[in-house]
């Protein structure tokens, strides 16, 4: 079985952060709050990560915006962990 990984890149806004991802979502989502990502298991395990604010993925990339001041290790690696185990 192949595990998904996200490779992890700056953008403009230095509060988001674009993952590019080695396979296609099935479907795009827009998911604002952790309440928004029970549905949504990779959304949910990068909001359980703490300090997100936004999680937007479509076709092959994610896009995870922090909350002001959150440090981004956390987020990153719970990226990493929610792309092996669910996409």
């Amino acid at each position: 079985m192949l595990v998904a990984t996200a490779t992890a890149s700056t953008t403009p806004n230095p509060d988001a952060m674009k993952f590019s991802l080695d396979t296609a979502l099935p479907a795009m989502f827009n998911v604002t709050d952790a309440d928004a990502a029970a549905d949504q298991p990779f959304a949910a395990a990068v909001f359980a990560a703490g300090g997100v604010a936004a999680v937007f993925g479509v076709n092959d990339f994610v896009t995870v915006t922090r909350q002001a001041g959150a440090d981004w290790e956390p987020i990153i690696k719970a990226v990493h962990e929610a792309a092996a185990a669910h996409l």
